[in-house]
């Protein structure tokens, strides 16, 4: 099976095209370990095996994974960038998939970035035409390059991976579903990796989770490819062309100034009344959830002609109950400005809206024409420091003290909620505990006017806020209550 001219150029010289792009992304001075192969080899399990976690979808069907997926691991001492690729196909007919092209490019880019790549192949099935396309065309690349001969479950199986010695490169046997061989081919990676520079030595400051959720078709790929002015991940007009969390590294600076995010690009997430019942789909809505849980900062992505659908508004929800800091993003805004709708407007309908989320900044902007992508930015930056910000314990107090003598406190059957003193008790989310004479005097509403009251005092954009509150007999004072913090181990 020939490769068309076409597509080979497209496979050996990927990122030439986007080489402008390349001045905002960063790996915190890793390497890259690319896996490669053609569909069906076993790709995600190897990846999944190496990282020591299930990341990367792994069912029994080719072209299941699409874009680049990546994770910062350790192996062998050494710290890499994992790169897990869509398996190449250079004829549509082997995966019926219409992005073959785009998930061939992501691989071509990840193979121009790595430091070594790893060609994954299938032992049970032998030496393919396709296999054979491939190794030719990552030698071409002139990346170094190993084989890792995959599904080789047993001593048995060993023999299978000798017949691919035939292309000159080494052979690893391996099982990536029981782990056999893969430390041989660990410590092979970790022995042709360049020697460990200076940035790689140094501990790194850990880059800013953040989580770019919504909607299928909402724009989220678009805005992560805009942000970094490269196709870093697949867009298309299909519905659930994400199928994984893709992690992509990027930073806006350099030295030790600069500001690094990793950005988790995920499938879209559908109502469960339109949902497969296929485990793709399963899975890519566990990975959504689970890229939720990891972020510092979720970016909720809607379509501004729209507005918040209702399947918006359960992701909203989802975000709230995992007490994540929080930005909403209106995209497709060149759309709905045709309308005659202003900023102003569309951000008060939406505060009806989504009143739970009052917190959260509203960016309305475009990933088609760039407008506004930059704010964005700078709105994540800003929920990012208003949920790890320390209040001074003094200010705090001043600000519920002066909170309580504006609106009295409820009263229930003769007796009023008093309030003795106020604790921040962590951040991320922030959390308040209030010392108060009786607990099941509080209600919501005052609850409430005490979150709005500590907003007004300290911001926290785009942060939650929580406020608990705890028994104290009243005598006990500010001291005896700050003595008592270590000791409450549950809020």
């Amino acid at each position: 099976m020939a490769i068309p001219l076409a597509l080979g150029a497209v496979f050996v010289h990927g990122l030439k095209a986007i080489a402008g792009g390349r001045g905002i992304w960063y790996n915190g001075g890793m390497n890259v370990v690319s896996l490669v192969g053609r569909p069906n080899t076993g790709k995600s399990a190897l990846f999944n095996r190496i990282a020591k976690k299930r990341l990367a979808i792994v069912f029994d069907q080719p072209g299941v994974t699409r874009d680049r997926v990546t994770r910062e691991v350790e192996v062998a001492g050494r710290k890499v960038m994992l790169v897990d690729t869509g398996g190449i196909a250079f004829d549509r007919a082997v995966t019926h998939d219409p992005l073959d092209e785009e998930t061939r490019s992501q691989a071509a880019m990840a193979v121009e970035d790595s430091a070594i790549c790893v060609i994954v192949v299938d032992a049970r099935e032998g030496i393919m035409p396709l296999d054979a396309e491939v190794i030719t065309r990552v030698r071409e690349s002139g990346t170094p390059c190993i084989i890792a001969a995959n599904k080789c479950d047993t001593p048995d199986d060993d023999w299978k991976a000798h017949e691919f010695e035939r292309f000159g490169l080494k052979v690893f046997a391996v099982s990536a579903e029981h782990g056999r061989g893969t430390q041989a081919l660990i410590e092979e990676i970790v022995s042709k990796l360049p020697l460990p520079g200076k940035d790689e030595d140094e501990d790194a400051k850990r880059p800013l989770r953040v989580a770019v959720v919504g909607r299928p078709n909402a724009g989220k790929s678009s805005y992560i490819n805009r942000l970094l002015n490269a196709q870093r991940v697949i867009v298309s007009d299909i519905p659930g062309t994400t199928r994984d969390a893709v992690e992509v590294p990027f930073s806006i600076g350099s030295g030790p100034d600069a500001r690094k995010y990793m950005l988790v690009d995920t499938a879209g997430m559908k109502p469960h009344t339109k949902m497969s019942k296929t485990s793709v789909d399963n899975f890519s809505l566990f990975r959504s959830e689970q890229a939720i849980a990891e972020a510092d900062v979720v970016l909720i992505v809607m379509e501004a002609s729209l507005g918040p659908t209702m399947q918006d508004k359960r992701i909203a929800g989802k975000v709230l109950e995992a007490n994540k800091a929080c930005v909403i993003l209106m995209n497709k805004w060149d759309l709905a400005q045709k309308n005659d709708v202003s900023e102003k407007k569309a951000g008060e309908a939406m505060r009806q809206m989504l009143p739970f989320l009052n917190f959260a900044p509203i960016v309305f902007c475009s990933a088609k024409s760039g407008y506004n992508i930059r704010k964005s930015v700078d709105a994540i930056d800003r929920a990012a420091t208003s949920a790890s910000i320390r209040l001074p314990t003094g200010m705090l107090n001043r600000t519920i003290e002066q909170a309580a003598k504006k609106t009295l406190s409820p009263m229930v059957r003769g007796k009023r909620l008093k309030i003795y003193y106020a604790l921040q008790v962590s951040t991320n989310p922030q959390t308040i505990r209030l010392f108060v004479n009786d607990p099941k005097l509080a209600t919501d509403q005052y609850l409430s006017y005490m979150e709005k009251a500590i907003r007004a005092r300290f911001g926290l954009e785009g942060a939650p806020l929580r406020i608990f509150m705890k028994a104290r007999p009243r005598g006990v004072g500010a001291g005896a209550a700050g003595a008592s913090r270590n000791n409450d181990a549950a809020l």
